[in-house]
């Protein structure tokens, strides 16, 4: 056939003696005058000479500078060719009816298509460049192509072409899409003025474009790449070569960060206080504020929401074009004469449905993944904004909310981890709200059109089972929440069992407190089961109604309440040179004065009020009556280091200079002065180690100085110390004293106020306070005192003149941390090993693999995870899985049989009982479905919890059983992330996951098999799909898996900066570093926050590929199906299986990189599983030893030998000793000498490699541990309570009487206190037992101790926060109260065991010397005497 522009087959085709306009042809080809035009200007700028203009603004990215109707134009581009795409298909389909090829019917078209595509990236090019003049050329392509394009609507008008012509239509359209580009053109004339005027405008990008540090590109790049991601290809595919980090992501947009949507929400939050009725009280809504900053956005989503919705509706009314006009429609010849398709014929032909379907898909999933993502950023725009305030709140938080229990750390870390991100997840899922109603109405109409009143009936079984599904979504929240509060008091519980793990080793508790945890995770287990249970109940009904449902729940679940804080403590600014405090506490009036540049001493008895006359001065206590005046100084910060020691989550240096400027020669005065340097040595790196709960274990005395050293640093005028001295020994007192006090800070003139219990510091005092029960018992200077109150001078200077000798505390520290930092050098230097191993290998093996490695799933943990569920219900899972899946297909299959069956012989009245028959097979069939739908769901989820609860269970025994120097060389806050965040995601996130993923990989592998079995020239067009998913699932999963861990690692600093906030209040506030840490927070927030966007960014770049990857699929299935002709139901079965692909394709690849990252838990779970747990058991059973073991309490140690571990030196070499029973035994020796370690050999804490310790003629070697540690007693330096009852602290076990407890508290001075408290014996003791000061913690261990009352008691000395006079009471009470049992006291201070039967002096391990007190005093030149020398 000969080609010709308007045919051969008719000679008139060319003929103009009517006119050159009235001739179809010259318009036609008229039409192609300005495509060919525009491709002739620009490729030789696009291809040529592009490059050669310098750009006058730079822009990094090579990003966007938008003109002026950047986003209309695109549109606007797209929809021209959409409508070039019809014009060409209604060219193609008219030009088949005609004898010969008539290419004026589509070429002009075709070449359209090509302008308004060239057209489009010459615009980007000229964008990108900022070189406006170059749009001239486009301006002049519009004028041309509107002024062609109208004569060809002019030409059809005056032929009286009608509207029902489909070629009349799309000229029209064309007419106004080309006129509306011209005006595009205009407007960016007159904005930019590049042409026509005298003076263009300059100017420059966004102020983020012009900051390197922002890769977060959405907002900035083109409408495209906009809607496909294109923006995020860099990072993904570098993710495939190196792994992503927080440089590679870059900072957050301006308009994205927490500091600018903060504002935003607080001024509509604001804004209702001032449009409020001044009559009314009502308080401001947050829901009405959060509608009004966030607004808009949401509106926004919801519009896409609804467009995609109404486009979902498209794919199954193609598909059933497809199927009713395959047997009908086929294009017949015509003679010579053109003719134009009438809009509804076009409409039926089943290629242009095939087309219509594919488009459809893809701008529904556009729609749809553009919802998502706004709704996203709204969210994490919104969480940013909520943190910031509920932060704002904290700082205004009174330090008694804290203490009394009223705000927890727990519910701040619910506030800021879980219900932040509830109310981000309502945002996501807000949409639904109004798009569910609208599917269900659209459906029912399109299904009361196809069925008739049988709709109607359908419909009525939604609405019936609408209260059905909300009973089930109510039940699912309340399981939820109480979900939420079992697994908040198991860690709570948890929290406590670790901090008091050396405690619960010695007394032999730890099976209490295990079992106390178990309890309550068998709760959270049974809640969880009543959530799987509803869930596969939500599961099995299967209906939309569900997800508004749950929606309307989740709007009641999250209560935030922003009244206002606290009213703070008036503080009355007046001049003068004296601070004066009034005020009333616990109901006593006293009036205080502390001078200017002096040292005013705080002095008294344990609990009469010293710590809260500080706080009080601060503004921390409520005040009841009085004020506190200030002078001057006031105004200016103040330094304060609390009693008891608070680090930041930071490097040593960062604690210490506390964001004051760096200064060299004050940061080593100060480290010198509190004797840090030897400490900061031991450390990995020295002073820039992390500590914290999230870095180095430190004890409490290091943790202590490093809280003095901050306090000293600071340059203030004001220095408030609360007890710096409890955590230190009596060199480092007076080295901390003489150098850092008397010398630092007093040559400076800085006002000091000092609480202490050391009162041979009271003659360096420039002004006293002596308090009592709350009141101040005697004021002024030393001399003023002694005059004054003769007794209470004596009773001081008796207690001055017998000074501490503590004489190994801090290098007992010290020596305890270079042991933890042993196995972490060790461990440093293998890896340091490995890496230059590593380094001598070649590059490119090495970047193979980790390449491999980054890619590669963890199957071998996921079989851990499969097989810790056990084997039967792993077989039930796949076995009810598989048979699920094939009743589904088959129920497919059935009804494509019976349609085809229906369509071949044209049955209109079939026989009734074959279509009983069938109705029965159908019925039969879907039965079984809904049930195995059930039982499917709920052996995931059963086994997901039973593999929860063994891991668990097997974690915390493993845990709870190690060795202590397990918990001496591991970080608090590594083994609590096992048992919060791993263990939640193997609660609550795997089985989820793992469901989700088997269901999808299951109906996509029915699918691709329905489709192959419908037509099987599918496969043939599979091949190169399957390539395209699989490098686009292997290049995000590694992207996705590094941006999950990114967010969880972002997450916790976030998390761990507000507890710590909370926790350190006092000190933030006094320091005035409420805007330090306010920022703080904020980088964190947006940290964390860019770590989010990006990972929604990067799913949305897999969804939207994916779902274009199914429109493709769709697209192939419905072509192939066409080619092979009308021949049974399968064809409709086939494409609707299509359809299907395109939903579950993406959560496919989400699924499988949510898995690797969520069994990163199950992996480091596994890691403490793989640890070595101390021997429990004996060579004797627990029944071989005699109930009253030991009575006596003799102890005879033959030829110890003691190490901590395998790797280390001996800490005690051949030690020998023999105690009587009943004897009270004394053990010094300076640090190192192993007395400690000596103390821990009984109680078998350490390793026993030779010799032995033999009680009451028992070897202790022998004896199962339980049994040995659960019969003797010691009392700790670190005082330990635990949340409970005062009766739960002193017994555990509930084996003493009432009398037994009230005997060991009168013992321990505390009787009279407890009697005072609501419900004596059964009074609370909160968290830490914050609700009692220091000293009458260390009280109440003590009774803990006299409440066991073993034979044997270890004393390792626990007094340092206890006054003296408290102290001489309490060793008179254990030499009587102890009389008839024996008594080892570990003596840091000597006069301590002056009155002791026996003395040993040991030294490096071995025993020097060993006799009574007084042999030893006599001996002048010997150790003992040496030490009480330098202690008179």
């Amino acid at each position: 056939m000969r080609l010709a522009f308007c045919g051969n087959d008719n000679a008139s085709a060319y003929n103009i003696s009517a006119g050159v306009l009235r001739n179809v042809c010259f318009v036609d080809a008229l039409n192609l005058v300005p495509h060919v035009f525009l491709l002739f200007i620009t490729f030789p700028i696009l291809f040529i000479g592009w490059g050669s203009q310098s750009s006058k603004v730079q822009i990094h990215h090579n990003t966007w500078l938008h003109f002026p109707g950047h986003n209309l134009r695109w549109i606007l581009t797209f929809t021209l060719l959409f409508v070039h795409v019809c014009e060409i298909a209604e060219g193609i389909v008219s030009d088949t009816q005609m004898k010969s090829r008539h290419l004026h019917l589509f070429l002009p078209a075709i070449m359209g298509f090509v302008a308004a595509t060239v057209s489009i990236v010459y615009y980007h090019n000229i964008e990108t460049s900022n070189f406006p003049k170059l749009l001239l050329a486009l301006f002049l392509y519009w004028i041309m192509a509107f002024v062609t394009k109208t004569i060809k609507l002019v030409r059809y008008c005056q032929d009286g072409v009608p509207f029902s012509q489909l070629r009349f239509c799309i000229t029209g359209i064309m007419v106004i899409l080309y006129g509306l580009l011209m005006a595009v053109e205009i407007n960016v004339i007159r904005v930019r003025r590049y042409v026509f005027f005298m003076n263009p405008q300059k100017v420059k990008p966004p102020e983020d474009l012009q900051d390197l540090g922002v890769r977060f590109l959405q907002p900035f790049v083109n409408l495209l790449s906009k809607a496909t991601y294109w923006w995020m290809n860099t990072l993904i595919i570098s993710a495939h070569k190196k792994p992503v980090d927080l440089k590679a992501i870059g900072k957050l947009p301006i308009a994205m960060r927490a500091l600018t949507n903060y504002v935003c929400l607080k001024e509509a939050y604001e804004e209702q206080k001032v449009t409020k009725d001044v009559h009314f009280t009502v308080c401001p809504s947050i829901w009405l504020a959060m509608y009004s900053a966030f607004g808009r956005p949401i509106l926004l989503s919801s519009t896409f929401r609804y467009l995609a919705d109404l486009l979902g509706f498209a794919g199954p009314l193609c598909i059933s074009g497809i199927h009713l006009t395959q047997n009908i429609f086929y294009p017949k010849k015509n003679n010579s004469v053109v003719t134009s398709e009438k809009t509804q014929e076009f409409l039926r032909n089943v290629y242009v449905l095939a087309v219509l379907l594919f488009l459809a898909l893809i701008l529904q999933r556009t729609f749809l993944q553009a919802s998502y993502y706004v709704t996203t950023e709204t969210g994490i725009n919104l969480r940013g904004a909520l943190l910031a305030m509920i932060y704002n709140k904290i700082l205004r938080l009174s330090t008694s909310n804290l203490s009394m229990g009223e705000m927890t750390l727990g519910q701040i870390n619910n506030l800021v981890a879980i219900e932040t991100n509830q109310l981000m997840w309502f945002l996501f899922l807000c949409p639904n709200l109004w798009a569910m109603p609208v599917q269900i109405i659209m459906g029912v109409i399109l299904l009361y059109n196809l069925l008739g009143v049988s709709a109607l009936v359908g419909a009525a079984v939604i609405v019936l089972l609408a209260p059905i599904q909300y009973f089930i979504a109510t039940k699912l929240a309340e399981a939820q929440k109480s979900t939420l509060d079992y697994s908040t008091e198991r860690l709570k519980k948890t929290n406590e069992i670790l901090k008091g793990i050396k405690l619960l080793k010695l007394y032999a508790w730890e099976h209490i407190f295990c079992t106390s945890v178990e309890e309550t995770r068998m709760k959270e287990l049974t809640s969880l089961k009543t959530f799987a249970l509803h869930t596969s109940l939500s599961i099995f009904m299967n209906a939309a109604i569900p997800i508004a449902a749950v929606l309307a729940v989740r709007y009641g679940v999250f209560h935030f309440s922003l009244q206002k804080g606290r009213e703070k403590v008036r503080r009355e600014r007046k001049k003068g040179r004296t601070n004066c405090v009034f005020f009333s506490f616990l109901e006593n009036v006293f009036v205080i004065l502390i001078i200017i540049g002096q040292m005013t001493m705080i002095v008294g008895q344990v609990g009469c009020g010293k710590s809260s006359l500080l706080l009080a001065i601060l503004g921390e206590m409520q005040t009841l009556e009085g004020k506190v005046h200030w002078s001057k100084l006031g105004e200016f910060p103040m330094a304060y280091a609390a009693q008891k020691p608070w680090l930041l989550n930071a490097t040593v240096e960062e604690n210490i200079i506390f964001g004051s400027p760096f200064n060299k020669q004050r940061y080593k005065a100060v480290t010198d002065a509190c004797s840090l340097q030897p400490d900061i040595d031991l450390l990995p790196f020295g002073d820039q180690t992390e500590i914290g709960e999230r870095g180095i274990n430190l004890s409490g005395g290091q943790r202590q100085r490093i809280c003095v050293a901050r306090a000293l640093y600071q340059n203030t005028n004001i220095v408030f110390l609360d007890d710096p001295f409890s955590a230190l020994d009596i060199h480092l007192s007076d080295h901390l004293m003489q150098e850092g006090i008397l010398k630092f800070l007093q040559e400076d003139k800085r006002t000091l106020v000092l609480v202490t219990h050391k009162l041979q510091y009271l003659p360096h005092a420039d002004w006293i306070i002596a308090m009592k029960d709350g009141m101040v018992l005697r004021e002024g200077t030393l001399k003023d005192i002694q005059n004054k109150d003769i007794e209470l001078y004596e009773h001081w200077k008796t207690l001055m003149n017998r000074q501490d000798q503590e004489l190994e505390k801090t290098t007992l520290e010290r020596k305890t941390l270079r042991r933890a930092m042993y196995p972490r050098e060790s461990k440093s230097q293998l890896e340091d090993e490995d890496e230059e191993e590593e380094e001598e290998e070649d590059e490119d093996d090495n970047m193979s693999t980790v390449l491999r490695l980054r890619t590669k799933m963890p199957w071998k943990t996921c079989w851990r995870y499969l097989t810790s569920g056990g084997f039967f219900l792993l077989f039930l899972m796949i076995f009810s899985k598989l048979l699920k899946h094939s009743v589904i297909v088959a129920i497919d299959y059935w009804l494509a049989t019976w349609t085809s069956m229906d369509n071949a012989n044209e049955v209109r009245n079939t026989d009734d009982d074959k279509s009983t028959n069938k109705v029965a097979v159908f019925s039969i069939l879907s039965g079984a479905g809904i049930v195995l739908c059930l039982i499917t769901s709920l052996t995931v989820e059963w086994m997901g919890l039973t593999a929860a609860k063994n891991l668990h269970h097997n974690l915390l025994n493993k845990i709870i059983l190690g060795p202590i120097r397990f918990f001496d060389m591991t970080p608090l806050g590594l083994i609590l992330n096992r048992f919060s965040a791993d263990t939640n995601i193997i609660d609550q996130h795997i089985p989820p996951t793992l469901e989700s993923l088997t269901r999808s990989t299951l109906l996509c592998l029915s699918a691709i098999g329905m489709i192959s079995y419908a037509t099987p020239w599918f496969l043939v067009a599979l091949v190169p799909l399957g390539i395209a998913f699989y490098f686009i699932q292997k290049y995000f999963r590694v992207a996705s898996k590094d941006l999950q861990e990114l967010d969880d690692s972002t997450q916790l600093p976030l998390l761990c900066h507000f507890s710590e906030t909370a926790e350190g209040l006092t000190t933030i506030r006094a320091f005035r570093h409420e805007a330090r840490f306010k920022q703080r927070m904020l980088e964190l927030t947006d940290t964390n926050n860019i770590a989010y966007l990006f990972l929604s960014a990067a799913n949305r770049w897999l969804e939207v590929r994916t779902d274009y990857l199914g429109a493709c699929i769709v697209l192939t299935a419905a072509v192939t199906s066409i080619t092979e002709g009308p021949n049974s139901g399968f064809v409709g079965l086939g494409l609707l299986y299509a359809l299907t692909i395109t939903n579950y394709l993406n959560w496919v690849v989400r699924n499988l990189a949510d898995l690797e990252v969520q069994m990163g838990a199950v992996k480091k779970v596994h890691s403490f599983l793989n640890m070595e747990s101390e021997n429990y058991d004996g060579y004797l059973d627990p029944s071989q030893v005699p109930k009253d073991w030991p009575q006596e309490g003799e102890i005879k140690i033959e030829n110890l030998c003691v190490r901590y571990e395998n790797n280390l030196k001996p800490v005690l070499k051949h030690v020998k000793a023999y105690i009587k029973p009943g004897q009270k035994v004394g053990i010094c020796g300076r640090t190192g000498s192993g007395k400690s370690s000596l103390s821990l050999a009984f109680f078998r804490m350490v390793d026993i490699f030779d010799g032995r310790i033999v009680i009451d003629g028992i070897d202790i070697s022998k004896l199962p541990l339980h049994t040995l540690r659960s019969r003797l007693s010691i009392i700790l330096q670190d005082p330990i309570l635990f949340s409970g009852s005062i009766r739960f602290n002193l017994d555990p076990e509930c084996k003493c009487t009432d009398d037994r407890l009230w005997e060991a508290l009168e013992i321990a001075q505390l009787k009279n206190m407890v009697k005072s408290l609501p419900g004596g014996l059964d009074a609370m003791v909160t968290e830490g037992g914050e609700n009692f000061s220091v000293g009458q913690r260390q009280l109440f261990c003590l009774a803990r101790a006299f409440v066991r009352k073993s034979s044997i008691l270890i004393m390792d000395e626990a007094t340092a926060s206890i006054d003296m006079a408290t102290e001489n009471i309490l060793q008179k009470v254990v030499m009587t109260a102890f009389a008839d049992r024996t008594v080892v006291t570990i003596a840091h201070r000597v006069h301590t065991i002056l009155t002791a039967d026996l003395v040993i002096v040991m030294k490096r391990g071995n025993i020097l010397e060993y006799d009574t007190p007084e042999n030893l005093l006599s001996q002048e030149d010997g150790i003992f005497a040496s030490f009480v020398r330098a202690d008179m």
